[in-house]
């Protein structure tokens, strides 16, 4: 089970790298950049999302009123480079992949500082992660999808 938990990691640091949950929104245009996408930006009812489309997936990066990256959320060819996508965060989801037994299942990490949910499979991955004590009020969790 130890290598498999290992895999999964050196799989998931494998992909480009993205915007940094809990960061300032200025990351966006350098993940843009880095993905060679299209960005749009919408507003919603207490915060906006930046999408970025490229030819590998898209990345939604939840922005709050405060200019802050509370959530994320990928679909695509591949799974994104985690540890660039999650920042400071990172070590508290590697240390509960390495503690996880099941790995042919969705990647599933919650606690009340992060929440992570990866799965799909090979051309066909999907996920998110956010912080819940960054999201807005008014704004619940389900958003970031």
């Amino acid at each position: 089970m130890k290598i498999a938990a290992v895999i999964l990691l050196v799989f998931f640091a494998a992909a480009p790298s993205w915007a940094v949950l809990g960061q300032r929104v200025q990351s966006v245009h350098s993940d843009q950049q880095r993905m060679r996408g299209q960005l749009r930006s919408v507003s919603r009812q207490g915060y906006t999302v930046q999408q970025i489309t490229s030819p590998g997936g898209v990345v939604n990066e939840y922005v709050s009123p405060d200019g802050i990256v509370f959530g994320v959320s990928w679909q695509g060819l591949t799974v994104p480079n985690l540890s660039q996508l999650l920042g400071s965060y990172f070590k508290q989801f590697q240390q509960a992949a390495r503690s996880s037994a099941k790995r042919r299942h969705a990647v599933v990490f919650r606690t009340d500082q992060l929440v992570v949910e990866s799965g799909g499979h090979m051309r066909g991955f999907r996920g998110r992660a956010y912080v819940p004590a960054l999201i807005p009020r008014n704004v619940s969790p389900s958003v970031v999808q």
